[in-house]
């Protein structure tokens, strides 16, 4: 696709409608840190009720602001594509991940119809970073489209998805394909790196612009890799398992104000055992043990990029925004002698040659108080932590909001406060219209003025939440409802006392469907293979 530069498209971004703020307001327009993690569960962090340490991010939320019903898209690919563009993924052209499966919902990548906030910042003035995980268009190939500097960013560092923390495969350089350096390389620090590096030179090339700097760590996915020093002191932690695991973190979440006390914990996940009868617990608490390695090294990582900010004298105009692309993962991917995602035999986990996944059991304990996972649009597959620090602007620290929030938000957010508009056509192309709201008012202590209606599909995994009720239904199973007031963690199935309000929530879901392009999953190419439910098995001892 080809996207033209804005040095050479004035005359295209005048006619597109985009406006930015006058000249003298532009000292005031913040700098913008957007930083996502991948796969990480909705109670990872200390400050959402985690034992793991993460003190950086903790002490952005103690002088920040902690949204509590913040939502995804249920998946990696779907996530970034409505971050990125404000719509929903399948209007964007990524309705499941990177296949043409079905125009024009499921392809291999943005369409034509939607444009980045990077896009839209760099025309209204910024400056634009990306670094690390894109997974929303093909990095190379024959005929590589949708890339970094295709759409929007000014300098790229980082890879296509995730893969080996030791090894990454792609890694890229702007559009430039580069190898890892160094003996000691490991993926987490190298973003890290990258990420200051932008900022310093950022402030050493003199720029009066602010900058929008998009951050996206492939921790904590699998394959669970970490740093020997930092497994280590993570070893012996969690030997009493992933049943005491998620009652410590739901009591915390209590005590913290995450969660109203009145929700029940949800029951342990079907498939998982009850600790109890699991074997190999030695190995299982050493999975849990990277797990919480990579969590840590991403927030040291963060916590560089805070200082750089500080350093450069600009914290108390930098938005920092941080959350989770989707819930944690169930899987149990193993497909050795694939190096890409196979366990080498005889490798410890945590190691490169390693390829070991959470599975269920840990993942329902990342996903505390929530049922289900990644790919699942109950609470746990869709529910992410949003940390908000904007020292001077956001007044209540350390302050909760109940307010309810989707990724598709934060489009409009990064709009309003470049001063800039959404536009009908960009560089020739009819934009599909923005489903988002700016979280602005939200930051600044205020309320929505009417209750929120989202929707989700994903694999045939459908929800929608209108004010506090919530429709959700697995791919070929009923619809269930609940009330989000009372019962968040979908504990209490009210679909057989309240058919009238199945049918119509359905049928609105239905409506949204239709509008959004989602075509039923067994009709699409791999609907009949691919069903998210194969992902999960029973925690069954594993040969080293």
């Amino acid at each position: 696709m080809h996207r033209l530069r804005p040095a050479l498209c004035a005359v295209a971004f005048l006619a597109a409608g985009v406006s930015a703020a006058p000249a003298d307001d532009k000292p005031a327009r913040p700098n913008i840190i957007l930083i996502l993690a991948d796969d990480m569960g909705f109670s990872d962090l200390g400050c959402y009720g985690s034992e793991i340490a993460t003190p950086n991010l903790d002490r952005l939320a103690a002088r920040g602001l902690r949204f509590t019903q913040f939502y995804n898209a249920a998946r990696c690919c779907p996530t970034r594509a409505a971050l990125l563009t404000g719509l929903y993924p399948h209007q964007a052209g990524v309705g499941h991940m990177l296949g043409d499966w079905a125009k024009p919902a499921y392809t291999s990548g943005l369409n034509d119809h939607c444009v980045t906030i990077a896009e839209l910042l760099r025309e209204a003035g910024y400056r634009t970073y990306m670094v690390g995980k894109w997974h929303v268009g093909q990095l190379v190939g024959k005929r590589p489209a949708n890339r970094p500097l295709d759409r929007g960013f000014e300098r790229f560092y980082g890879t296509g998805g995730g893969g080996n923390y030791f090894a990454p495969e792609p890694l890229m350089r702007d559009n430039d394909r580069i190898e890892p350096g160094g003996a000691d390389y490991y993926v987490t620090d190298a973003f890290s790196e990258a990420a200051v590096r932008f900022v310093e030179q950022h402030v050493e090339s003199g720029a009066q612009a602010p900058f929008f700097l998009h951050l996206c760590y492939t921790a904590p996915h699998f394959p669970l890799q970490a740093k020997p020093d930092d497994i280590a002191r993570n070893r012996g932690k969690y030997k009493d398992g992933w049943d005491a695991l998620r009652a410590r973190r739901y009591a915390r979440q209590k005590e913290l104000g995450i969660i109203d006390p009145l929700w029940p914990l949800s029951p342990r996940d079907p498939v998982a055992q009850p600790w109890t009868d699991a074997t190999d617990k030695d190995e299982w608490d050493l999975r849990m043990a990277v797990y919480a390695a990579m969590i840590e090294r991403m927030d040291r990582g963060i916590g560089r990029v805070v200082e750089a900010v500080r350093r450069a004298g600009m914290e108390r105009n930098t938005l920092i925004l941080f959350l989770s692309d989707n819930g944690a993962s169930a899987e149990y991917l193993d497909t050795w002698p694939n190096p890409a995602r196979g366990h080498k035999p005889g490798s410890v986990t945590g190691t490169k040659e390693s390829h070991r996944c959470l599975e269920v059991g840990w993942a329902n304990a990342a996903n505390t108080p929530f049922r289900e996972h990644k790919m699942w649009v109950h609470e746990g597959g869709i529910a992410t932590p949003l940390i908000a620090y904007w020292p001077g602007t956001i007044r209540a620290e350390g302050s909760l909001t109940r307010e309810v929030g989707h990724v598709i938000d934060l489009m409009p957010t990064c709009l309003e406060l470049a001063g800039a508009t959404y536009p009908r056509e960009f560089h020739g192309h009819a934009l599909t219209p923005l489903e988002g709201k700016s979280l602005v008012s939200i930051l600044r202590g205020g309320q929505w003025s009417a209750p929120r209606t989202l929707c989700w599909e994903h694999e045939g995994n459908r929800a929608i939440r209108k004010g506090d009720w919530k429709l959700v239904g697995e791919f070929r199973g009923p619809w269930e409802l609940y009330d989000m007031k009372t019962d968040r963690t979908e504990t209490k199935n009210l679909a057989p006392a309240e058919p009238e309000r199945v049918k119509a929530l359905a049928a609105e879901w239905q409506a949204w469907a239709d509008k959004v392009g989602v075509i039923p999953w067994e009709k699409l190419p791999g609907g009949n293979y691919r069903p998210s439910s194969t992902y999960r098995k029973k925690c069954e001892p594993v040969a080293q």
